[in-house]
């Protein structure tokens, strides 16, 4: 989905399939700020246009609120064949000159240093958020945890609350997650409702491997929070394991519903920038 200046772009088709796509722009307006939340690889079409015709209206100063990165899964290349879409994608954002391009929680750090002028918000203010929400339900602070080392790193700074965090267990030949052990403040755990925090979901796998340990070792109620949730969460164990409460995320890719999942909105001065 596209807005510009807070109104939805509809995009249509002619009958050849080509792109079909109307924006007035108000008279003398200075800047535009076009919000793009994630659905297809076409929109980043529409966007290219869009951008261009702001510009035959004489309206050069552009920002781009991206919550999302699409392609930051492909930010390495491995062999010949390998089309490093991340790159390749950020020079064409680049190319389009926008005064900024904000975004929420990247996935790769390969991204950030790849797109121009980027502003980039932190998921501080959501998980607050969530911790709130799971005290005031569980009359206690959780625990926190996060799924890897990586993940610690980036977000347990974010809360001064115990936690722990997961060390994956892989088929190295294969990269399918065996299992998954438990550091940090193990001794914890037991009997205490536990916060999950990471960056992306796809279809939960880890999510999955880290609730099953947790349980384990005597953990409550388990929550999760997600910046961006894939709909192929819809196609994993994940949500009928019942091993989840609830799961929270954030509008920037999630555009469909289940009752397990509570989406929040991107805010785009809400949280904090790095």
């Amino acid at each position: 989905m596209l807005k510009i200046n807070g109104s939805e772009i509809v995009q249509g088709s002619f009958p050849d399939g080509t792109l079909l796509v109307k924006y007035a722009p108000e008279k003398d307006l200075a800047y535009a700020e076009i919000d793009w939340y994630y659905e297809n690889d076409r929109e980043l079409v529409t966007l290219i246009y869009l951008t261009k015709h702001l510009n035959a209206h004489g309206i050069n100063r552009v920002k781009l609120f991206m919550p999302y990165i699409p392609n930051a899964r492909q930010d390495r290349v491995k062999s010949d064949e390998d089309v490093f879409t991340m790159k390749y994608f950020a020079q064409v954002i680049n190319w389009l000159g926008f005064e900024s391009v904000t975004v929420l929680d990247p996935h790769s750090t390969v991204s950030e240093a790849l797109i121009d002028r980027i502003a980039i918000l932190t998921p501080k203010e959501n998980v607050r958020r969530v911790i709130s929400e799971i005290t005031r339900s569980e009359g206690a602070e959780p625990f926190m945890f996060y799924p890897d080392e990586g993940a610690s790193k980036r977000y347990s700074g974010m809360v001064t609350l115990p936690y722990g965090f997961g060390i994956k267990k892989r088929d190295w030949k294969t990269g399918k997650i065996l299992g998954l052990d438990v550091s940090g403040s193990v001794e914890q755990i037991k009997g205490k409702s536990v916060l999950i925090v990471d960056d992306i979901c796809s279809k939960g796998g880890t999510f999955l491997f880290s609730a099953k340990k947790l349980k384990e070792l005597g953990a409550g109620n388990i929550y999760l929070y997600i910046s961006h949730c894939e709909k192929t969460i819809l196609n994993g164990e994940l949500l009928t394991s019942g091993l989840i409460s609830k799961i929270y995320t954030t509008d920037s890719i999630c555009n469909f519903r289940h009752e397990l999942i509570n989406i929040m909105p991107c805010k785009k001065g809400a949280e904090d920038y790095e």
